[in-house]
């Protein structure tokens, strides 16, 4: 057990300047798909620069437990997968997906197909996570599915079924953008034909669709989208996926908005290296919205750079600004308006509340801990920074991070404030980056 592992909390700042060059861990989101895509593959599948983090091990432990051969190479960033030619070898499983939101939605379609078994559960958080617009998606299929606590949510039951395919599955959109990636991932192996699947109302995070429908493309499966709300899934004689051979995993984009931030904060430059301009995830978007602010943003095709602000202040300047195509990036952009002039008003960011925790409600306890102004709708918060420097605080009760990762390392950011800043139980970051504070701190003074 790590000293990060058994610490109720950890004390950071205050700090004042942040430089150097990180090398990001894989994308949770990238290394997730691309585990489940190599299992329903036909073919051996090499992993690089695959996440080593909780939600990742979760996805593997549960691909082991199908029967799958997934093997870790710990000192290469290396993982390699058997495929199974979309017919997964066990048939009955009891499955603990922990609080992997990209594990246990899109292994739940897979499953749902392939005649078996199987129970899904996590930790009490997942079981307050929605899952019903998947559900109902795969009940279109014919796929038998039983609710074992609270209807609509984990844990659940998938019992053998006949899967007859409908002219149109529709799904809904405007919960979470996983329900509708873990249809896309699964149709293709009951695609006898070609499936049309529609988007019922709005669609949010665009962006990780875009991920997913990159990732299909490279195991061999290409989505037609005539328009915004319709994916046509194309018929096939066989096994659907092939394996590409080896597949890189881009550096996690949603990473390193933390590093990017503390480089507008504090004078930078900061550099990510492992995701650029050329990534296919939405959250490298994050750093147009740094530079709104009015911070100095430098891009290569696969790395990032920011380097302090360039406005007539001096200082960051407050932004009003659509989060819709960088849903987990826009957490760090509340508590870089700590650091802002005027108010910072973030919108569209419903999807925050059947998160790891309910983001809006916590990130505006914890920003109004620091003395921060907050208000919360049911789909935005506005923020105004504390008023002075004398106005921040330290709470001596720290912050809390609700076992939320994202809590954990946006707040981090808050050690730039003019105090010192206890947070509590930093362990919560192994869900995606294990050993962010030591990275972290290492490019602080």
């Amino acid at each position: 057990m790590t000293e990060l592992s058994q610490a109720a909390m950890i004390q950071l700042g205050p700090f004042t300047q942040a430089s150097g060059a990180v090398q990001l861990p894989g994308s949770k989101s990238i290394s997730n798909r691309a585990l489940l895509l190599a299992a329903l593959a036909s073919g051996e599948t090499r992993l690089q620069n695959l996440l080593d983090a909780d939600d990742t091990q979760v996805m593997r432990q549960a691909l082991r437990a199908l029967g799958l051969q997934v093997t870790d190479h710990v000192f290469e960033l290396a993982c390699s997968v058997q495929g199974s030619s979309g017919h997964f070898p066990v048939k009955q499983a009891d499955l603990m997906m922990g609080n992997a939101g990209t594990a246990i939605r899109p292994l739940t379609a897979a499953l749902a197909v392939q005649g078996g078994s199987y129970r899904l559960a996590g930790v009490p958080r997942m079981h307050e996570r929605p899952i019903r617009d998947l559900v109902d998606g795969l009940r279109q299929l014919g796929a038998e599915i039983v609710y074992l606590g609270t209807e609509g949510y984990p844990p659940i039951q998938i019992k053998p079924a006949t899967i007859a395919i409908p002219a149109v599955v529709q799904v809904r959109g405007d919960v979470s953008s996983q329900f509708l990636t873990a249809l896309l991932m699964t149709l293709p192996l009951v695609a006898q034909q070609a499936i049309r699947l529609e988007v019922v109302g709005d669609l949010i995070s665009r962006p990780y669709i875009e991920i997913t429908l990159k990732m299909m493309a490279l195991f061999g499966v290409l989505v037609q989208c005539p328009d915004d709300h319709t994916f046509v899934i194309p018929a096939f004689t066989g096994t659907a996926y092939q394996s590409p051979g080896t597949l890189m995993v881009e550096g996690d984009a949603s990473s390193a908005s933390y590093f990017l931030a503390a480089g507008a904060i504090a004078k930078g430059p900061m550099r990510v290296l492992g995701v650029g301009r050329d990534s296919i995830q939405g959250d490298v978007a994050f750093v147009e919205a740094l530079a709104q602010m009015g911070a100095v943003v430098r891009q290569g095709t696969d790395w990032l750079e920011v380097a302090g602000v360039q406005t007539p202040s001096g200082r960051l300047q407050g932004i009003t600004l659509d989060c819709t195509a960088i849903p987990d990036a826009a957490m760090t952009l509340a508590v870089v308006a700590l650091f802002a002039e005027g108010e910072t008003r973030l919108n569209n960011i419903a999807s925050w509340r059947v998160k790891e925790t309910d983001r809006i409600a916590a990130m505006a306890k914890e920003l109004q801990k620091l003395g921060a102004s907050v208000e919360e709708g049911q789909d935005y918060l506005c923020i105004r920074p504390p008023t002075s420097l004398a106005n921040w605080r330290s709470p001596a009760e720290g912050i809390d991070t609700y076992d939320d990762h994202r809590m954990a390392m946006c707040f981090s950011l808050a050690s730039f404030g003019p105090k010192a800043i206890q947070i509590n139980h930093p362990a919560c970051v192994a869900k995606t980056f294990p050993d962010y504070f030591a990275v972290l701190t290492k490019h602080l003074t």
